[in-house]
């Protein structure tokens, strides 16, 4: 997974086709708990996964109207076209992704 910030979102994000970004804390305990899920979810789907540090990106964070985390958001072609929030399982978090491919 790719650690992304202010400098680098445009460049990781934006100007890719499709990606999945998690907005977490380091002190957040469902976001630690989705981590490794989403490690298998990008190997497995061959998907890009871009994680955003909302202590250390806060603008981007509120760019994106981030309220809670863990939340995932699915950009596709540079546009904001999905939202999940909160900690899920892996079996949901696929299918969530999936459905937008």
């Amino acid at each position: 997974m790719i650690l992304t910030n202010d400098k680098n979102f445009e460049s990781d994000v934006l100007e890719k086709d499709l990606v999945v970004v998690d907005f977490y804390a380091d002190w957040c305990g469902p976001c630690r708990m989705i981590s490794p899920l989403l490690e298998e979810i990008q190997s497995e789907m061959t998907v890009d996964v871009v994680k955003v540090n909302i202590d250390e990106s806060p603008d981007i964070a509120s760019t994106y109207n981030i309220m809670s985390i863990p939340t995932l958001v699915i950009f596709k072609n540079g546009e904001k076209i999905s939202t999940n929030v909160g900690a899920a399982s892996k079996a949901r978090i696929s299918d969530w992704i999936k459905s937008h491919f």
